[in-house]
């Protein structure tokens, strides 16, 4: 396990630690409900449910790669889906067993627990491998050692996809830095914003679109990618609620009518699909 894997597990085994799955039996046992929601709002499940991802699913074999708090597993499994999920925490496991034994799942969810270089699952049985905003834990050497076992756990036919940050414009991206989200403080604010950067698990690399092109076409004939959130993105400076899931809902529909190389160059997320593994 490398350093940076070793922070990212002791970060989220505190984070899903003794985690409420309420929210999560409510959204499954309300599924069409929330879906119907989700993947009009949010950048990530409007992303990685493209091209009718969601009635695909039943009866597949899928494969979730850093499955945290299980959210999408869960969906996932409602879905009709087999599900492996697997995660370097520990604590996500203790969620699959509570969420398994409080839902009637179609196949009950497989948690596959530690480093996923080391499964011992085998060689081409899976439908999808499923990374929602994982890959960009990964050092670049490890995300070439985690997508070459990707190549090895896909069926022929089958197809990975992963929601992942844009970054495209170095301008944009420095001065996002600058405007506070959440528990991350605002880069004029140095100390904080110093003392937060310490903390966080994500190391420095590359979020380009032309590097996940280039590192896939290393091992998938088909290379796909889908920029989303160039309108979307003012949404982190208004305050949650009915407005700002209103707007979110307006900006992923006007932002498809955009050129792709607007999308591409201004958007802060974006939906790698790989198929056709080498």
């Amino acid at each position: 396990m490398t350093d940076n894997q070793e922070k990212n597990k002791n970060h989220y085994e505190k984070l899903y630690a003794n985690y409420d799955i309420k929210n999560i039996l409510y959204w499954i046992n309300h599924l069409d409900e929330f879906l119907d929601s989700a993947t009009t709002t949010e950048t990530s499940w409007f992303a990685l449910y493209q091209d009718n991802f969601r009635e695909k699913l039943n009866g597949k074999k899928v494969l979730e790669m850093g499955c945290g708090n299980c959210i999408n597993a869960a969906v996932m499994a409602a879905l009709g889906a087999e599900v492996f999920a697997n995660d370097i925490a520990s604590s996500s496991g203790e969620i699959v067993t509570r969420l398994n034994e409080n839902f009637d799942f179609k196949f009950p969810i497989v948690f596959v627990e530690g480093d996923f270089l080391r499964n011992d699952l085998p060689a081409a049985s899976f439908d999808y491998v499923i990374g929602k905003a994982f890959l960009h834990h990964l050092t670049l050497p490890v995300e070439r050692q985690f997508l070459k076992e990707t190549v090895r756990l896909l069926k022929p036919d089958g197809e990975a996809r992963f929601f992942e940050p844009a970054v495209n414009s170095q301008l944009l991206n420095e001065l996002r830095w600058y405007v506070p989200v959440g528990k991350r403080p605002s880069k004029w604010n140095k100390k904080a914003f110093q003392k937060w950067k310490e903390n966080d698990p994500h190391p420095e690399r590359s979020f380009s679109s032309r590097h996940w092109e280039k590192v896939g076409r290393e091992y998938f004939t088909e290379v796909h990618i889908l920029p989303v959130g160039t309108v979307e993105r003012f949404s982190k400076i208004m305050k949650w609620g009915k407005k700002r899931e209103a707007f979110r809902k307006r900006a992923l529909k006007v932002e498809a009518y955009f050129p792709v190389s607007l999308n591409r160059a201004l958007a802060r997320s974006q939906l790698l699909v790989y198929r056709k593994p080498i």
